[in-house]
């Protein structure tokens, strides 16, 4: 049994070439919810729906997001309708009282639909629907995500890192605001002073989180700061990580990313943007896997591979890559 930390692109890219190293009927995923908003009163998680959208084959892989060849006249009818109304685009949050009223899981993260920022495909947009009201009929996160993943037919567990609300919140010159707006609606501006996880001082997880978290624990090649650091502030799951053996994958050769945001937000955090920082947020890791070109040096046993990430079969050999480190420390 092994289990993966997923948030971002970079362990969904890992999980594309995994089902011949890990078997996916032994393989639990646990996916980042701090990157969870309500947009337009609908719950969108875009780290669980990558693993779902992966694992039930309609993921779009051009962009890691969505659905692939969907429709998106909702979305472009929501743009065309604020224009015509004379409305500002958004992001648009909803009011300071709004954010802590109504359901407790999108407590800090609630926005407006109108015009909204997030491209939300049809077929997207029916799986919000369907989350948000099985939410308002009572179900939790963890109990709804499985009814999702049965939907999708998918053979790996699937869990949210909580049931609980919490928010990842970038503070910058400009105010503090939601990290969906910092990277998706102002293209990762402006600089990055700190991030607070909103609510993880009150957060738990779940007794499937904890269980999972009693096997061996891979972690992809995610940002270490809003991928991963939303379920590090949740100290039962630090605790559990300490406890377990864990492997990590690094997303950086040396200091060079792969991609994304990573560099910004663990230079805004105090971290060096670096191999060396991603062992520096993980001290609990047993192991590292690190590309070939990557000479950094770490004080856990490191296995080295090509660890680019394009397609199937580069993610098969990081997996192997895996499997040798986590021999290594078991």
């Amino acid at each position: 049994m092994v289990t993966f930390l997923a948030g971002g692109t970079g362990t969904p890219k890992l999980l594309a070439g995994a089902d011949d190293v890990f078997s996916p009927a032994a393989t639990t995923v646990v996916a980042n919810t701090g990157d969870d908003i309500e947009l337009g009163g609908h719950l969108v998680c875009p780290d669980l729906d990558t693993v779902l959208f992966l694992d039930g084959e309609v993921l779009d892989r051009e962009t890691w997001w969505g659905i692939a060849d969907d429709t998106a006249e909702t979305h472009t009818e929501l743009t065309r309708l604020a224009d015509a109304a004379g409305l500002d685009g958004g992001p648009r949050y909803l009011p300071d009282d709004a954010q802590t009223a109504g359901r407790d899981i999108a407590r800090w993260r609630r926005f407006s639909g109108v015009a909204e920022f997030m491209h939300i495909g049809d077929r997207d947009r029916a799986v919000h629907v369907t989350r948000t009201s099985l939410l308002d009929e009572g179900r939790s996160l963890t109990a709804v995500t499985r009814t999702l993943a049965d939907a999708f037919g998918l053979e790996r567990t699937l869990l949210p890192m909580s049931d609980d609300p919490v928010a990842s919140i970038i503070h910058t010159p400009s105010g503090p605001m939601h990290f969906q707006e910092w990277w998706v609606g102002r293209n990762g501006e402006p600089p990055v002073e700190d991030v607070e996880f909103r609510g993880a001082e009150r957060a738990s997880a779940t007794d499937a989180v904890l269980t999972a978290l009693d096997d061996t624990v891979v972690i992809g090649p995610s940002n270490p700061v809003t991928s991963l650091g939303p379920m590090l502030a949740i100290d039962d799951i630090q605790r559990a990580l300490h406890e377990t053996t864990v492997v990590a994958v690094s997303p950086f050769i040396e200091d060079t990313v792969f991609s994304g945001p990573a560099a910004d937000l663990m230079a805004g955090v105090g971290l060096e943007p670096s191999t060396a920082g991603v062992a520096e947020a993980y001290p609990f890791a047993d192991s590292f896997v690190l590309d070939e070109a990557d000479s950094t040096p770490l004080d856990v046993p490191v296995v080295r591979t090509d660890t680019t990430l394009n397609d199937a079969a580069d993610a098969e050999r990081v997996n192997r890559a895996v499997e040798t480190a986590l021999s290594e420390v078991a």
